[in-house]
């Protein structure tokens, strides 16, 4: 009989000694790492970025936007590392300079050809059973953001060009184009 193939576990630390301009994100001890985003995924992440920090400007907000690389420990252990495209902290107690210790309020991931099963599936579960409260998919391939209200239990899809509500604001949309 074959012993079992033990699988390696990474932590946080091995994330930190990863070669410069090396980007990856530790799920549950395990290393994914990332492509550079493309034009398109970064013009979609300025503009939400500008969007979201002008709305939280003008209403005296104290949530912050943050844009990637920014690192998100998301359980604040130590075999979690995220860097989500966007994310938006209302709770200022959990930021210091090396990024967000817990759950994020509102994430947002941008689709990457490389990335969707990771934004789509590994990521929806992770960021729900972390207590994230809400969650956009912004897929630039099929023109929609898919929006995860996981305080309602809810999903609701919408087209480019369409008002897009943000759960975590009342009376704020965004309407994306691409």
């Amino acid at each position: 009989m074959d012993a079992l193939r033990r699988e390696e576990v990474y932590t946080v630390e091995d994330i930190e000694a990863l070669p410069e301009g090396e980007r990856a994100e530790l799920i549950d001890g395990q290393i994914y790492y990332m492509a550079s985003p493309g034009r398109t995924h970064q013009k979609i992440s300025m503009f939400l970025s500008g969007e979201i920090s002008a709305y939280i400007r003008k209403n005296n907000g104290e949530c912050e936007v943050y844009a990637a690389p920014f690192a998100v420990f998301l359980r604040n252990d130590n075999m979690n590392y995220l860097e989500p495209d966007l994310c938006v902290i209302c709770d200022l107690s959990k930021l210091d300079e090396k990024g967000c210790h817990g759950a994020p309020d509102w994430m947002i991931e941008i689709v990457s050809p490389g990335s969707r099963q990771m934004d789509y599936y590994r990521k929806l579960f992770l960021y729900r059973e972390a207590g994230v409260r809400e969650y956009w998919v912004v897929d630039p391939d099929k023109n929609t953001t898919t929006v995860y209200h996981f305080e309602r239990d809810t999903m609701e899809e919408y087209p480019f060009g369409a008002e897009v509500p943000v759960g975590i604001y009342e009376g704020f949309s965004i309407n994306i184009r691409c």
